[in-house]
């Protein structure tokens, strides 16, 4: 049975640029639009033309992009009152990009009718009509409308706010877009006002684009669908200005998954995850852990009850199949958990731990762990280190002997003339003793260059270990100077991301002990790698 489509028109380059904080360069927005290209976006909104050079720039270098499915648009507002839209500037502007479709919007509130733009309800009437009449002549491309403010203004007058949409379906506007510009609008009145708008002007085909200061834009927005729109505008992740636009990754997944529209190509719904990550790595932030659909943490599973379910039927506590959207399970470690969780979480890499009791010995010390400030959750590294000792697999290819963080020439602890901090680490590896020193920005960082430095002649596989993050946190700050903090270090190692966790009312000790505990797990999960394949 074949679905309906709904064309997804995304306008992360425009709305979501106008976010507090993002600033996409020329070159991302380019680099964007042949992603959301690829992915099976519909329509791709470059910009406003003459607004500023970089919009500019962009539609002259987009031209030379080989994109295979998106149409790229250009965004402007109505002419001005007393310019003939033939002279308007910005109009101009949009028929120079020579993108493939125009959006334009208008007023259809009378509040900004009277007073932001200053002229009467019968000239902007005027100027919907002339704008939208002369960009399809002189672009002989679709124009659409978007109907500003349309919900507040249909709620203050239904009967100029419904004129404003006739006037331009009637210029010949392709699609009219009801907006919800300032995120207020309930999803009934959604309903409520679309239906009023298709028995007026029948035959009218209507698009969405609301914002979420009520935080109700994903919900108004499939309400919207139900009653029949067939265009969905929105930005990758919700970013956008305030509160943001609706989230077309939430749309997205709940469209096709769940309410069985046609939005993108087959088989392109499991590339959404890798395109909200991608993303935030635009504009340089991490999204949410939770964010529905694609967040790291929207299939993790911590409660020992809903671990054991999920095993048993993943229906049971996911709403959708992770690898639906491109993301995928995580089964965490803490003292919420039980069995299954370990079971879970290890069945791959230890089967052996289903035929030995040692479940329950394993569970204990992580308890007793994270009542004393640890935390395993993303600590997949310290944590695979505890089940290796219970196990009797773990060992350690080298023995820390000390450690020592001093100043060159000083020995007060304090940073030389360059700003640096230099460290000796001592370490035997099997009956050899190496001392070595490396200066750091920082005691951590010089911890982590000496112990390298130390490893590297006999492992030089460590070569391949980088820090991607540290964290410190304070556990118990009640306890001021004497208290506890808990440091994370992220580490990556071929392909792998993993972390490790150390706790010490010094934060250089607990330092100290996530860095080994790192080395340790790498040259252990590297050593069993060597020895599996040279028994292949």
């Amino acid at each position: 049975m074949s679905r309906k489509k709904i064309e997804i028109y995304d306008t992360t380059l425009r709305d979501g640029n106008q976010g507090e904080g993002v600033q996409l360069s020329l070159a991302d927005k380019l680099t964007l639009t042949g992603i959301l290209d690829e992915v099976g976006i519909d329509f791709i909104e470059g910009g406003w033309p003459g607004s500023n050079p970089k919009d500019d720039g962009f539609f002259e270098r987009v031209r030379s992009l080989d994109l295979n499915h998106a149409k790229v648009t250009a965004f402007g507002s109505t002419h001005r009152a007393d310019v003939d839209p033939s002279e308007d500037f910005f109009l101009s502007k949009l028929v120079e990009a020579k993108a493939d479709a125009t959006c334009i919007f208008g007023k259809s509130w009378d509040l900004h009718v009277e007073q932001a733009l200053r002229v009467s309800p019968e000239a902007n009437l005027d100027m919907i009509t002339g704008s939208v009449g002369y960009l399809k002549s002189a672009t002989g491309k679709p124009v659409f409308y978007d109907a500003e403010h349309f919900f507040d203004g249909f709620r203050s007058d239904p009967g100029y706010a419904l004129a404003t949409l006739t006037v331009a379906y009637e210029a010949g506007a392709e699609r009219i877009i009801l907006c919800d510009t300032n995120g207020g609008v309930m999803p009934h009145e959604v309903a409520f006002a679309i239906r009023e708008v298709r028995k007026e002007i029948p035959g009218i085909k209507l698009g969405i684009h609301v914002h979420n200061d009520g935080g109700l834009a994903v919900a108004n927005t499939l309400r919207a669908v139900e009653e029949g729109v067939v265009q969905v505008q929105g930005t990758i992740n919700g970013i956008g200005e305030r509160c943001g636009n609706v989230d077309l990754i939430a749309i997205l997944g709940n469209l096709e998954l769940k309410m069985n529209y046609q939005c993108l190509p087959d088989g392109e719904l499991a590339h959404l995850t890798a395109l909200s990550r991608k993303v935030w790595e635009l504009i340089g932030r991490e999204g949410p852990m939770g964010q529905p659909f694609v967040g790291t943490s929207a299939f993790a599973h911590k409660g020992g009850v809903h671990v054991s379910a999920v095993q048993r039927n993943p229906e049971t506590y996911e709403h959708v199949t992770p690898e639906s959207i491109g993301n995928a399970r995580k089964i965490l470690i803490s003292e919420l958990s039980g069995g299954s969780n370990l079971r879970a979480k290890l069945a791959n890499r230890y089967p052996e731990l289903e035929e030995t009791n040692t479940a329950k010995a394993i569970l204990e010390e992580i308890q007793e762990r994270e009542h004393a400030g640890y935390s395993f959750e993303n600590a997949d590294g310290s944590f695979d280190l505890i089940v290796r000792r219970h196990l009797g697999r773990y060992k350690p290819a080298f023995d820390p002997l000390s450690y020592r963080i001093y100043t060159p020439g000083g020995g007060d602890g304090s940073e030389d003339a360059d700003g640096l901090i230099e460290a000796s680490v001592k370490i035997r590896i099997g009956d050899q003793v190496e001392l070595c020193a490396a200066e750091g920005n920082g005691p951590v960082d010089a911890l982590n260059l000496a112990l390298q430095r130390a490893l590297l002649p006999t492992f030089p596989i460590v070569a391949d270990m980088h820090l991607t993050d540290y964290t410190v946190r304070v556990i118990n700050s009640t306890e001021e100077t004497a208290a506890k903090v808990r440091v994370y270090l992220e580490h990556s190692f071929t392909g792998e991301i993993f972390g490790t966790v150390g706790v010490n009312v010094d934060i250089i000790k607990a330092s100290w002990q996530a860095l080994l505990e790192a080395h340790h797990y790498c040259l252990m999960q590297h050593q069993e790698f060597v020895d599996e394949t040279a028994a292949e």
